[in-house]
C-alpha cells in the first residue's frame, strides 16, 4: 500500500479522507469515540503538511442519520480549527455510494486532489468512496489502516506459537470459514458465544431456546480436530434465574447466555501458556446479562505476557466501556472487515491502494 508518508507536497492541496465515524449515538451524543480517536494521527499529519481536508464518513446503515453529533464530538476531542476540516454529508445518503456508481465517484473526486483511506472497518465494502475514488485520484493509506494491516497480518504471517484464537459472537456465515482456517494455523481454537451452540448441538447436546444457525457448515468434521475447544460448562437463563451448569445438562426451555466458570478457568490456562492471542467477538449474549465471562477474559488477556490482538464491534465496545484500549497490543476498529481480512489476507479497499 502507498502510505501518506510518501506524499511529497501537500501545501494548498485538498485531501479527501475516508474515515469510519460510524459510532454509537444516544440522545444526540456520541457514546464511544474510539473510531474517531483512531483517525486523529492521520488527520493531524495531513494538517501539519498544510493540506485542507474533507472527511467522508457514513453513519448508520441507510444514510438517514444526521452527522451533527459526530462533527461536534470530532472538533471537541481533536481541538482542530473547523476552518481547516470540512465534513461531507453522510455518504450513504447518496444511492451512488452503495451502488458503487462511477458517476457518483467522479463527482466526489472533483472535491479533492488526493484520496486517503483510513477506514479499515469499511474497506471490505465495494462502495464508491472505498474502491472507485482511489482509481480517480492519487490514493494513499492512512496510519490506522496501515496499523490494522500490520497487526492483523501477524495472525497468518509467521504467528508466534503457542497461538490461541478465541472466537465468539453470532455471525455464523462469516466466522465458520475462520474456524476452518485457524484450526490449521493456531494451536488452540476456543469457540464461545452463539457460535458454540451449533457445535454443542452437533455433539448431540440440548441447547434449549438458544440461537443456532440453520445451515450445516460441516461442523461434525471440525469436532474431530483436537485443537478445537468448546465450553465444558455454560450459564443459562432458566425462567428469571441465571444458572451455571455443564454444557450437556441444558434443558429445553433454557437459553445459553454465556460460557461457564470451568470454561473461563480452562481459557485462563490457555492464555497463560500462549504467546499470541487473537480474539474476535464476545463469549456471551452480553446485552442480556451474558457479559461476565467476556469481561473476565479481557482482564486476563490484558495482564498476560502475550501479544494480544482484539477486534469485533461488541468486544471493542466492552473494551471502551472498561477503558482498557491501551492494555492490549492492538485493538482493531474493524468488525466484519477484520473477519474478512483474517480469512482472505486482503480487502477490496486495500487492493486499490497497491
Amino acid at each position: 500500500m502507498r502510505s501518506i508518508k510518501q506524499i511529497k507536497n501537500l501545501k494548498g492541496k485538498t485531501a479527501l479522507v475516508r474515515v469510519d465515524f460510524n459510532v454509537p449515538i444516544k440522545n444526540r451524543k456520541v457514546e464511544d469515540d474510539f473510531r474517531i480517536r483512531a483517525a486523529l494521527p492521520t488527520i493531524n499529519f495531513l494538517l501539519k503538511k498544510d493540506a485542507k481536508l474533507v472527511l467522508i464518513t457514513h453513519l448508520g446503515k441507510d444514510g438517514t442519520d444526521n452527522l451533527e453529533p459526530v462533527i461536534k464530538c470530532f472538533f471537541a476531542i481533536s481541538k482542530i480549527d473547523p476552518n481547516r476540516v470540512a465534513f461531507f454529508d453522510n455518504i450513504r445518503k447518496f444511492p451512488g455510494e452503495m451502488k458503487n456508481d462511477p458517476d457518483f465517484a467522479k463527482k466526489l473526486s472533483t472535491m479533492g486532489d488526493i484520496y486517503v483511506n483510513d477506514a479499515f472497518s469499511v474497506s471490505h465494502r465495494e462502495h464508491a468512496s472505498i474502491v472507485l475514488l482511489p482509481k480517480l485520484l492519487p490514493a494513499y493509506a492512512g496510519f490506522q489502516l496501515e496499523e490494522e494491516v500490520k497487526n492483523l497480518s501477524h495472525a497468518f504471517k509467521k504467528p508466534e506459537h503457542p497461538f490461541l484464537f478465541i472466537l465468539g459472537g453470532a455471525k455464523f456465515s462469516t466466522k465458520m470459514p475462520l474456524i476452518k482456517k485457524y484450526l490449521k494455523l493456531a494451536d488452540y481454537v476456543f469457540v464461545g458465544g452463539a457460535l458454540a451452540n451449533d457445535f454443542l448441538k452437533a455433539k448431540g447436546y440440548e441447547v434449549g431456546q438458544s440461537l443456532v444457525s440453520d445451515t450445516n457448515y460441516g461442523i461434525e468434521a471440525m469436532l474431530k480436530n483436537k485443537k478445537l475447544i468448546l465450553p465444558e460448562d455454560v450459564v443459562v437463563k432458566s425462567g428469571n434465574e441465571l444458572i451455571n451448569k455443564k454444557a450437556n445438562e441444558v434443558q429445553k426451555k433454557e437459553i445459553v447466555l454465556d460460557i461457564g466458570n470451568e470454561a473461563v478457568k480452562n481459557l485462563a490456562r490457555l492464555i497463560e501458556k500462549s504467546k499470541l492471542v487473537l480474539w474476535n467477538g464476545p463469549l456471551g449474549k452480553y446485552e442480556d446479562g451474558g457479559a461476565r465471562s467476556t469481561k473476565k477474559i479481557l482482564k486476563l488477556v490484558a495482564v498476560a505476557k502475550v501479544e494480544s490482538i482484539v477486534g469485533g464491534g461488541d468486544t471493542v465496545a466492552l473494551i471502551s466501556e472498561m477503558k482498557m484500549e491501551k492494555k492490549f497490543s492492538f485493538v482493531s476498529t474493524g468488525g466484519g472487515a477484520a473477519l474478512d481480512f483474517l480469512a482472505n489476507g486482503t480487502l477490496p479497499g486495500i487492493k486499490m491502494l497497491g
